[in-house]
């Protein structure tokens, strides 16, 4: 499902929402006095560092560190402030974002903490007012809270033409609609509510989840319960996650499902930092979207999918101790306890601690048997670990309750697939991705799987070749992909063709160990015997101390380089090379 809102990011940025750099360059050249590393130079270069490896918690404390020593300093207490607020600190920003505020100095950040404060102190009439060169925060974020302090003041009226003044400026229709759907539906409006939501003009067309479930419970309150659920089975599918499930069931068995997407201004606010911070993930904002999502959670802190999004993003500026921590937020009684453990996992994972990801996984497995997501998940992780027959086990699981046909269907066969070829089983794993390959029939992953395999068991050569012809046009610039069909052809004794095609695998993945051991082979194959050594000895250098995948061999590459790859084959018994230019 397309979210309107990621579509609407890059408008989002073109009218400054927030920060115009990333935050660990805030500091630079903002102070009018002395400058920074005239004093507490130490904290202030390890603080730097620290926001530059968005390591906040220890930017935050360098930083602290310094301002003490100079507490006028601009630039400090910028980053300061900035350090606190992508930890979800606002009530320690505040103090320093005052300060600034009272100096005159222009930051976005602590006017953004300053906002915060007033939202939760229901202050709503100075936001009403705010001015984007003076203490605004942004056109975007400045008009939406603007509208929803209108709301607070009672002023419903001017909230309304608040939000449809934003609704006209190029690329901001979605985020001022939505949120004027959700403030009508908050005074019990929900007829005009769901007829902007219903009004293909609107551009609510794409929603995003969190706005389907919104839509969902207006519907119900207008006493529109299947309609409700035709909106889920268009948006999700039959696969719903457990909260959809449980949503489902309710409007299923005639329940009135409240409306409690948003039950205050305070929350509609926080939906406003939400919207944005998720519009922004994945633009290569990661640490402004953490900030607006960090907010949301401080002003809301039951937003489930404001802490979800805080931990994704942690997870991704490498901070996992972090996301796992903030993973742990999601109360135990949650319908989404289980997105939250699944993102946990893959933190522990993603921070080198496989284990701890394994043992959340299996966890979570018993407390979910039916959920495919979470034994696909763990299968990965296991497949991962080459524990093959355990990866095998989470994906026959997973298989067993998803729905023939399934649009992941595909993926757990390939996957399965892997792992049965690995552990030898090829009649299986055969099936299993030509199963998937029915599913899908132009998938490139599985016909580049599926024809590599065939060509290193030396079996339906030609058939190889086409699949990964195929997969090749699909994917032209996959190194992976390329590699396969200048392997096929070697392996077919068509070496001039191979060259060509290897060569640009290696341009493509230069420093993977299989591909220049390959082209090694197909250099020497036609008799470019130096060329093929220097490949080797590359091969050599790329290959890691703890690979233990084996396809790019150590000692036999080595053997290759003492006495040439034909000797290697016989002493394999494999077939010998065709000569090129002989019979």
């Amino acid at each position: 499902m397309t979210s309107l809102f990621r579509c609407a990011a890059t408008a989002l940025l073109a009218v400054s929402v927030a920060f115009p750099a990333p935050i660990w360059a805030q500091t630079a050249d903002t102070s009018p006095q002395k400058p920074i590393v005239e004093v507490g130079a130490g904290a202030y270069l390890a603080g730097r560092h620290a926001l530059f490896d968005s390591d906040f918690s220890a930017s935050a404390g360098y930083f602290a560190r310094a301002l003490a020593e100079d507490p006028d300093n601009p630039g400090l207490m910028e980053s300061l402030v900035l350090s606190q607020l992508a930890l979800g600190r606002v009530d320690l920003a505040l103090p320093v974002a005052q300060r600034m505020t009272a100096m005159g100095l222009q930051s976005q950040a602590a006017r953004m903490a300053i906002a915060a404060d007033r939202i939760m102190r229901e202050d709503f009439m100075p936001l009403t007012t705010a001015d984007g060169d003076k203490d605004g925060i942004g056109p975007l974020i400045d008009g939406l809270l603007a509208a929803w302090a209108y709301m607070g003041t009672g002023s419903v009226s001017k909230a309304l033409e608040r939000f449809d003044a934003l609704a006209e400026e190029k690329g901001l229709r979605g985020f001022a609609l939505y949120q004027k759907a959700l403030a009508l539906a908050l005074v019990g409006d929900f007829e005009s509510a769901e007829a902007i939501f219903a009004n293909d003009r609107t551009g609510l067309s794409g929603l995003s989840r969190r706005a389907v479930i919104a839509r969902v419970e207006i519907l119900s309150q207008l006493g529109r319960d299947d309609d409700a659920l035709e909106i889920i089975a268009d948006a999700f599918g039959t696969g719903l996650d457990p909260a959809l499930s449980a949503l489902a069931e309710r409007l299923t068995a005639g329940e009135t499902v409240p409306f409690d997407h948003v039950t205050s201004i305070r929350d509609g606010m926080a939906e406003v930092f939400f919207t944005i911070g998720a519009a922004l993930r994945g633009e290569g904002s990661e640490d402004y979207a953490l900030i607006y999502a960090r907010i949301a959670t401080y002003l809301r802190p039951g937003h489930v999918d404001a802490v979800l999004l805080s931990a994704d993003l942690l997870d991704k500026l490498g901070q996992y101790d972090l996301a796992v921590e903030t993973y742990k937020q999601v109360p135990i009684g949650s319908p989404d306890r289980h997105a939250a453990e699944l993102g946990r996992a893959e933190a522990l994972r993603r921070g080198g601690k496989s284990e701890a990801a394994i043992e959340v996984l299996e966890r979570l497995a018993r407390d979910y048997p039916a959920l495919p997501m979470v034994n696909s998940a763990l299968g990965d992780l296991l497949r991962q670990q080459e524990d093959y027959q355990g990866a095998v086990a989470a994906y026959d699981k997973a298989l067993e309750y998803t729905e023939e046909g399934a649009p992941g269907e595909w993926f757990l066969l390939y996957a399965r697939g892997i792992a049965r070829e690995r552990l030898k089983q090829w009649d299986k794993a055969e099936a299993d991705f030509r199963h998937a390959l029915r599913l899908n029939p132009d998938q490139p992953q599985v016909l580049n799987y599926l024809g590599y395999s065939m060509v290193e068991r030396q079996t339906n050569l030609d058939e190889a070749l086409a699949m990964i012809e195929r997969a090749v046009a699909a994917q032209p610039d996959s190194g992976y992909i390329v590699d396969s069909l200048g392997w096929v052809l070697y392996r077919m004794g068509r070496y001039d063709e191979a060259v060509e095609h290897m060569e640009h695998a290696v341009e493509l993945m230069a420093v993977d160990p299989v591909v220049n051991d390959h082209l090694g082979d197909v250099y020497w194959a036609v008799g470019r015997t130096r060329e093929a050594e220097f490949q080797w000895r590359r091969a050599l250098s790329f290959i890691k101390p703890d690979d233990t995948d084996g396809e790019a061999d150590p000692a036999r590459i080595r053997r290759k380089l003492e006495v040439g790859l034909d000797v290697v084959l016989q002493e394999e018994g494999a077939p010998a090379l065709h000569d090129p230019h002989g019979d």
